[in-house]
């Protein structure tokens, strides 16, 4: 602790001897007409020609600049350049605020150019960032666009389908995978209808989605990160949107409570309504889909966010959320529902290089289901989150560290495939620390560092070394390394013998029936290319493996009771969960193309998943080994009014454990006094090996073309016709074992759909 303390002054004073011989220039980019932020947009010094890109909130610092005077010049994608004239001295910090307006004609070539510098001095391994711009790009079912849709095309990234989505990012399941919105841990963020998110897209500042080799930011989880970030309401007048289509309807309300001023900041509010009909309106314009159910899928979205930002920009933000979903076949009921609150805090003090953020959430999420096997599957979970994180800029330079405490509850009761009950009602505790450092050095870039884990209610920590780096061969080919070590204290339970899963149940890692078996392991490397093929082409390759050295599930096998009477079988067959390990391994790639009005984007994902659980070898019942996506986008008409979409995708076959045979299940809750000739069983079922079975290939073609009437100023209407599933491919969904009946996922869609902005 000494050491550590002692590292700590010293690299303070360090910084402080650096920062009061050169000055800072730091500050925010905004919309001059709305007062938006404008993220991920280029900051010059004309005269030193060095400069940074701004984050998701639009900040922007610029650090070591020897003193004089200066020129400072922002340019973004559609907006006139900015200058501001500014005079920098020693140990100073110069706040200067940007605001651009927008512009009519196309940028120039050096504009475009140095939009590239955020990757060549960043590592940005295994990570896509996600945008209004990205979202837009992909056909939309009904006619709004989801974020749901657009994770599907990313490298990596597989989901079981149109029905019953879950998502898998490189060999890790959902509970593996943490997602966050506006800083608070959500634990569903998906409806049934894999079609849809809880997330309106129209309020999405942008989205990182990194499929492993995460840096030390981020921890408690063993595969991937969903980090979502939220806009503030309209900081200058009352606006809105209002959308409809055959499926979903949308409100989305929003305004000021304070009008932004360029001195004085702003108060804002937005709040966003969606929902889902599509269980009544199929029955009427899509009774082809299924005559008997319809498409028995609902579900309800609220969202609300107050937003306060003072002048120099430090701002803090207060949302809630409540989102719920419903599934109603006959053999086959499934619903969940979550709620949540939180605020998050930006702190810029005044005189000091040093920004600070917090944020805090509380949320609870539950689920059951009811299947034909009248087995009964339920699951809660509710959790907080508290962080504190502190970033100081030093140069091209920065350092980051930050603290988090994350508590949550879990209730639990299965029911497994030879009707022995698993249950759990537990409460957890974690306390998180880190430290990462990013150095730019010529055409080197590194970045280390190391997240520390206390898991109090399992008495033991962990300490995660993490490492990024990238070298710039040339201007136009990087090469790019990740690496780390993760935990997580969080398993699921589903089984592996159903075909396709709705269910997904949530407990704490084991503390106290076998030593061996707690937390969840894992270890990432990952090696990368980029290289761009002149100004408008982008190629990107990665090859991974994942080592999983400890996962954490349930057992599937267990026949007995884990009590003394039993306490002579073995533990797999009587243990309520068991210790396995396993890889996912592959490669990636991916071509991106974007020129005026067109749009391509081409991803190939090669994957292997295995998995050991002490007796067997299997694969996971989400092991895609191929997976294709292509996205075609071109815009045209005066003003680029009309829009056409498509996207294709090819995968291979999901495996599932096969139907060996039925036999007669009786009741012998009556012990050996059980009266077996006078009753009648239930129909059991005897299964293959696991997941020996391969699902047909999957493959699915979906377009939308839209045209957008400008009615006047702040007012627009666009009409869209969409269609999912164009050539009407049968992609399985699930198959009912005992009334062996098949079901599809969903036939050809068309919809019309309009949305009014203004």
């Amino acid at each position: 602790m000494i050491k550590k303390s002692g590292f700590t002054i010293l690299f303070s004073i360090l910084c402080l001897l650096t920062f009061a011989q050169t000055g800072e220039i730091r500050g925010f980019v905004y919309d001059k007409e709305t007062g938006e932020p404008i993220i991920f947009n280029n900051v010059i010094i004309k005269e030193l020609m060095i400069g940074k890109t701004t984050d998701a909130n639009g900040f922007y610092t610029i650090s070591k600049v020897k003193p004089g005077l200066y020129t400072l010049l922002c340019f973004s994608l559609g907006y006139d350049t900015s200058f501001a004239k500014i005079s920098v001295g020693e140990g100073r910090i110069v706040t200067q605020n940007l605001y651009l307006k927008s512009k009519k004609f196309e940028l120039n070539t050096v504009e475009i150019k140095a939009d590239k510098q955020k990757v060549k001095e960043n590592v940005t391994i295994s990570t896509n960032t996600i945008t209004q711009k990205e979202l837009k790009q992909l056909p939309t079912f009904g006619g709004e666009p989801d974020l749901v849709q657009y994770l599907q095309v990313l490298p990596g990234v597989n989901f079981s389908g149109d029905q019953g989505g879950q998502l898998y990012i490189r060999g890790g399941p959902p509970v593996m995978n943490k997602v966050m919105l506006d800083g608070m841990i959500i634990y569903n963020p998906f409806h049934s209808i894999g079609l849809f998110s809880v997330f309106d897209a129209d309020i999405i500042r942008s989205a990182d989605v990194s499929s492993g080799g995460f840096n030390a930011q981020y921890g408690g989880r063993i595969s991937g990160v969903i980090d979502v970030n939220t806009r503030e309401g309209d900081k200058k007048r009352f606006s809105g949107k209002v959308a409809a289509n055959p499926m979903t309807a949308k409100i989305l309300l929003e305004g000021p409570l304070r009008k932004f001023t360029e001195d004085e900041g702003s108060s804002s509010y937005v709040l966003s309504y969606k929902t889902s009909y599509m269980d009544k309106t199929s029955r009427y314009f899509y009774t082809y889909a299924d005559p008997v159910n319809g498409l028995p899928y609902s579900f309800n979205d609220f969202y609300g966010k107050i937003s306060n930002i003072s002048g120099n920009g430090s701002r803090l933000n207060v949302f809630g959320f409540h989102f719920d979903d419903k599934v109603d076949y006959p053999s086959n009921k499934y619903n969940w529902k979550s709620n949540g609150a939180g605020g998050n805090l930006l702190i810029i003090p005044d005189g000091s290089n040093t920004l600070i953020g917090l944020n805090m959430g509380y949320s609870n999420y539950k689920t059951n289901q009811i299947s034909s096997d009248n087995l009964p599957r339920e699951s809660s979970i509710n959790s907080f989150n508290a962080a504190i994180n502190f970033t100081n800029f030093i140069g091209k330079d920065d350092v980051k560290y930050g603290f988090e405490a994350i508590g949550f509850s879990t209730n639990f009761n299965y029911v497994n495939g030879v009707g022995r009950k698993l249950s759990q009602s537990d409460y957890s505790s974690e306390i998180h620390s880190f430290f990462k450092y990013r150095k730019v050095y010529k055409r080197f870039v590194i970045e280390p560092g190391i997240r520390v884990i206390y898991y109090s209610s399992l008495g033991e920590g962990s300490l995660e070394p993490r490492l990024g780096a990238k070298y710039n061969v040339t201007s136009n080919v990087r090469l790019k390394l990740a690496a780390g070590t993760y935990s997580q204290n969080l398993m699921a339970a589903v089984s592996d013998q159903d075909v396709v899963n709705l269910f997904y149940g949530f407990l704490s890692s084991p503390n106290t029936v076998n030593s061996d078996i707690r937390r969840q392991k894992a270890q990432h490397l990952i090696l990368g290319l980029e290289v761009d093929l002149g100004r408008d082409i982008e190629l990107n390759f990665e090859g991974f493996i994942k080592n999983f050295s400890q996962i954490t599930n349930i057992n599937r096998d267990k026949v007995y009771d884990d009590d003394a009477q039993h306490s002579n079988k073995p533990y797999y067959l009587r243990g309520d969960v068991i210790k396995e390990t396993g890889k996912a391994y592959g490669a990636d790639a991916r071509l991106k193309y974007e020129h005026k009005n067109m749009y391509v984007w081409a991803v190939y994902s090669l994957t292997f998943v295995t998995r050991n659980d002490g007796r067997r070898d299997y694969t996971p019942h989400f092991d895609r080994r191929h997976n294709i996506n292509l996205v075609f986008t071109y815009t045209f008409g005066d003003l680029k009014s009309w829009s056409f979409n498509t996207r294709w995708n090819f995968g291979s076959g999901f495996p599932f454990s096969q139907t060996q045979g039925f036999y007669e299940n009786l009741n012998f809750n009556g012990g050996v006094s059980s009266n077996t000739q006078n009753q009648n069983g239930e129909l059991g079922i005897y299964y293959t090996d696991i997941n020996t079975g391969r699902l047909p290939y999957f493959h699915r073609l979906d377009a939308s073309i839209s045209k957008k009437f400008y009615i006047k100023k702040h007012q627009t209407m666009s009409v869209i016709f969409s269609a999912t599933n164009v050539y009407n491919r049968d992609n399985i969904f699930l198959f009912d074992r005992l009334n062996y009946t098949r079901i599809n996922q969903l036939p050809i869609m068309p919809t019309l759909g309009f949305n009014y902005t203004f």
